[in-house]
């Protein structure tokens, strides 16, 4: 998986919140996107995983050499930021199936798919409350059920936007640990001003050094 991005710029409302942003990036790569608040961190995730567009330059996927159509991105990529929203009504376990067939293929069958789903409730150590309606988890659990809608998929790319924001020591601890035993294979992207997040990254780029 390679990922380039050329010359990028956005504003809002006639507000520059980036301009000539360039970087490339390839599987086993990472690269921590650091700045103030409200300094254009979450737009910047928002662009490369195709959620929004950018005024000007341009975000290139590409796996085995072969460009990424825009609207295959997201096959690619998995994502976890402070504006996803869950399933309050929904159990736990309920909100990953759905997330699981909208990723694969609602009509795909798969008769791992409980297993698969299960293994990730373990993962994130929250097999307690996998049945347990989303509006009683807390923040953490909230965080950490997001965390498992993020690698479900084993995608290619992971966008983490403040991963670790509401979680406790041990769902940081939880965090580090995956994170770790994917870099390998994986091409991530951390939106942060914490210093653990940014010390596990290859690389880190200022957004505010592109105003």
């Amino acid at each position: 998986m390679n990922l380039k991005c050329s010359n990028l710029s956005k504003e809002y409302n006639s507000k520059l919140i980036f301009k000539g942003l360039s970087f490339e990036l390839n599987s086993s790569q990472s690269l921590a996107i650091t700045g103030s608040n409200g300094s254009g961190k979450s737009t910047l995730i928002k662009i490369l995983v195709n959620l929004i567009k950018p005024a000007s330059g341009e975000v290139e996927y590409s796996v085995d050499n072969k460009k990424l159509m825009s609207e295959n991105v997201y096959k690619f990529t998995g994502l976890i930021a402070p504006y996803l929203s869950l399933y309050d009504e929904l159990t736990g376990f309920e909100n990953l199936l759905l997330f699981y067939n909208l990723k694969t293929g609602i009509n795909k069958p798969n008769p791992h798919k409980t297993e698969i789903i299960n293994s990730y409730f373990e993962k994130l150590e929250l097999s307690d409350a996998k049945n347990e309606i989303v509006k009683n988890y807390s923040s953490g659990m909230k965080q950490r059920l997001k965390f498992a809608f993020a690698i479900m998929n084993d995608p290619k790319v992971l966008l983490l936007d403040e991963p670790t924001s509401n979680l406790d020591s041990k769902g940081i601890s939880v965090f580090f640990e995956i994170i770790n035993s994917l870099k390998n294979d994986k091409l991530i992207i951390i939106a942060t001003n914490d210093e653990n997040e940014k010390s596990i990254c290859d690389l880190n780029i200022n957004i505010e050094d592109y105003k």
